[in-house]
């Protein structure tokens, strides 16, 4: 038990630190900025002061600066993680393709469609007149 003990501490000294882990992410191409922004508030206040036996309220105008600040990271990309953003910019590339085509063809089958409307039209107004004058010639 007592080997056993010894073993499990020394491999808890001898570990990899922090430091290790993030030296190792920075040369891989992690990024950690702090990003700060100034922001102004302006507050209005407002006192008595007492001028010839009366009370007359000031205004007094302050403005104040905050800083906010927030971290940004960049986090690098395993393989796996840009091939699959890879494959699904593509797979959305070849779906707008599709529905280009198909706008394309449907707007040339639609000119098509609606000058064979007109002439059957004309072809159906047409044999009905024949068709009246046959009827009253016989």
């Amino acid at each position: 038990m007592g080997k056993l003990s010894t073993l499990i501490f020394s491999i808890l000294l001898v570990s990899c630190s922090a430091e290790h882990h993030l030296n190792k992410a920075i040369k891989k191409g992690y990024k950690c900025e702090e990003v700060s922004d100034t922001i102004q508030i302006t507050s209005v206040d407002s006192f008595p002061v007492i001028v010839n036996n009366e009370i007359v309220w000031t205004k007094y105008i302050t403005q104040k600066d905050t800083v906010v600040m927030w971290k940004t990271q960049y986090i690098p990309k395993t393989r796996w993680e840009k091939k699959i953003e890879y494959k699904l910019k593509r797979d959305t590339i070849r779906q707008i393709q599709k529905v280009e085509v198909a706008k394309y063809k449907s707007g040339k089958k639609g000119k098509a469609n609606i000058w064979l409307f007109v002439i059957g039209f004309g072809l159906g107004l047409f044999t009905k007149y024949l068709f009246q004058y046959a009827k009253k010639a016989l």
